[in-house]
């Protein structure tokens, strides 16, 4: 049986299936969410469950994610919140990338007074910015790191090499991107993440395209289980690693509950390969 819990950065211990927070808010991640009272509930009932890891971001809203984590969940009680900066947002489904140093501090301190901490457990550099260079954007999140405000300095959207400059400025708990049973670009990052013991946070964890098709294996396989298909491919990223961290998100609290029961779910090693065979064939 795959262990069911992760030490991000070696000592801070989470279940492995998180929760994240973008869905809770309006259409194109922008504004507030349609049902504010659900979104709560979404966030409340997850801890209920035993979600610990709450994955999160200043851009998702922005502003209004941090915030309905803050109301629902403070002073969160063994409750991980971990957040991002480096996306300024301009507008619906707009991202742009913004390393300027003072800006990722500045907003360093308004997540900090936001989620109503001193220290934000895992803050995550959401994009490295081209126009910066790399080694002033990580060297910003040490200092903070140092200065107590940060406890665990992650990235997201990195290459190998990109992981391997960054970890040569300071120390790098976990690594957030996309992967799922489909779309495996990251699998390098991910094999170094296993190696040396970082986290691995996929985002974007559900998609499955075709093996999702009545007639599909996903759908045969979770049939077996009594399961979705889309519970059998968050099954699958947990049996991929044991530093893998799902972080399934939805702004429903019966999705929620479907979700965070695909940890319970045991996967035959003959299952698990059905899945990764057809998973590549499908990438």
């Amino acid at each position: 049986m795959t262990s069911t819990t992760f030490a991000v950065g070696g000592d801070l211990t989470v279940n492995r299936l998180g929760f994240g927070a973008m869905r809770l808010t309006g259409k194109g991640v922008w504004g507030p969410p349609a049902d504010r009272d659900e979104c709560l509930r979404v966030l409340r009932r997850a801890v209920e469950l035993g979600v610990d890891f709450i994955d999160t971001a200043d851009s998702y809203g922005p502003y209004v994610s941090e915030d309905l984590i803050r109301e629902a969940l403070h002073p969160y009680d063994g409750v991980v919140v971990a957040t991002k900066a480096g996306l300024l947002r301009t507008g619906p489904d707009d991202w742009t990338p913004l390393g300027f140093p003072a800006y990722l501090r500045q907003e360093c301190e308004m997540s900090l007074r936001r989620l109503g901490v001193d220290t934000i457990e895992l803050f995550q550099l959401h994009r490295i910015d081209a126009k910066f260079p790399a080694e002033d954007q990580v060297g910003e999140l040490l200092k903070l790191q140092q200065e107590g405000k940060i406890r665990h300095i992650g990235l997201s959207e990195v290459t190998t090499e990109q992981l391997a400059a960054a970890r040569a400025v300071a120390p790098v708990a976990s690594v957030q991107n996309m992967y799922n049973l489909t779309m495996r670009a990251a699998e390098p990052v991910l094999d170094i993440c296993e190696s040396e013991g970082i986290a691995f946070i996929p985002w974007f964890p559900l998609a499955a395209g075709p093996l999702a098709a009545p007639d599909g294996p996903l759908q045969r396989i979770a049939a077996d289980h009594g399961a979705s298909p889309s519970q059998l491919a968050l099954a699958w990223l947990l049996r991929r690693s044991p530093v893998m961290l799902p972080i399934p998100g939805t702004s429903k609290v019966a999705h929620l509950e479907e979700n965070v029961a695909a940890a319970r779910i045991e996967l035959t090693d003959e299952e698990f390969e059905t899945l990764s065979k057809a998973g590549a064939a499908q990438g």
